[in-house]
């Protein structure tokens, strides 16, 4: 039999990605509720108990109430793309490319805890610096980052494309999370092996996806005080023999006018470049991704495959 995928929130921005994303799989079998019974308590939990992988794109409180669910359920297996889960320790992180024995770990998982889409940029890049010993665990980082729109949902997709709504936003780029206390800087601590929370500075632009995070460091702070080439190549030590994250060539990135961030739209890939000039004693690290896909539906699909051994 055919492993069976349900996806509890599939009428949802990442929901409506992952399946399109499944879409033409004969390996599997997508079960569904229709948009009129989403609401349906019962339906919704038959499902949950019936299916091999259970992905929940809903919001927090929501996928708790589905892994409550679960409860004493030996075979349903989840991921969570929601906030809910990824810094809880009895749940697996489900960035496969985070240490070589993540892959492994994310296959042999019950409840997979799904990335955010910054987080994933900003951890990229700090993870292997503090497993190299280069990256003081008290560092004060700080995170700049844009994403498209899409990132915020429905909501935010019509305030940017329905330029008759009352809340309609028309500004070409704005920054948001001016509290400082956004909810994905407890999971960039935690998987960034930090010990201060970094200053996290997100934004929007009006383009639907794509997303660049931003890591500016100063050398003379680094333990050793370490070349720019030294930390290219920390960073590509680690991801060297996957084909996922691309550690973007020395050559390349001194020569490249511009990074956009729609480039890799539609894919599930990550590029990581190391920006500055030897010898000025800075560099600014940048993960290049698609919001919606490594960043989120992508992501979820790559722990899906892994959890069924495709």
């Amino acid at each position: 039999m055919k492993p069976k995928i349900f996806i509890d929130g599939e009428h949802g921005t990442t929901g409506l990605q992952i399946r399109q994303r499944l879409a033409g799989r004969q390996d599997i079998e997508v079960i569904s509720i229709p948009e009129a019974e989403r609401r349906n308590a019962n339906l919704r939990e038959e499902m949950l108990g019936s299916a091999d992988i259970a992905i929940l794109c809903l919001p927090d409180d929501a996928s708790r109430e589905a892994v409550a669910m679960l409860e004493g359920n030996p075979t349903t297996r989840v991921i969570d793309t929601s906030t809910a889960h990824r810094t809880d320790p009895t749940w697996i992180y489900g960035f496969a490319e985070l240490e070589p024995s993540q892959r492994g770990l994310i296959a042999g998982a019950h409840r997979v805890s799904n990335p955010g889409c910054y987080p994933t940029g900003a951890i990229a890049l700090l993870r292997p610096l503090r497993l190299a010993g280069l990256l003081p665990a008290d560092y004060p980082i700080s995170v700049n980052a844009v994403s498209g729109y899409t990132g915020g949902g429905k909501q935010l997709i019509a305030q940017m494309e329905n330029e008759a709504a009352a809340d309609h936003i028309a500004a070409p780029h704005f920054l948001y999370g001016l509290t400082l206390t956004h909810k994905h800087v407890p999971e960039m601590k935690q998987h960034g092996l930090l010990d201060r929370a970094p200053i996290f500075a997100p934004s929007v632009g009006r383009f639907a996806q794509g997303m660049i995070v931003q890591v500016p460091l100063h050398l003379d702070l680094l333990e050793g005080a370490p070349s720019l080439t030294k930390i290219h190549a920390a960073l590509a030590a680690h991801y060297a023999g996957q084909d996922v994250v691309e550690v973007m060539p020395l050559a390349d990135s001194s020569t490249r006018a511009r990074v956009d961030p729609t480039e890799l739209n539609d894919t599930n890939r990550m590029r990581l470049y190391v920006f500055g000039t030897e010898g000025n004693g800075q560099v600014n690290l940048v993960a290049q991704l698609d919001n919606l896909g490594k960043g989120a539906s992508g992501a979820a699909v790559q722990n899906m495959d892994l959890m069924l051994g495709a």
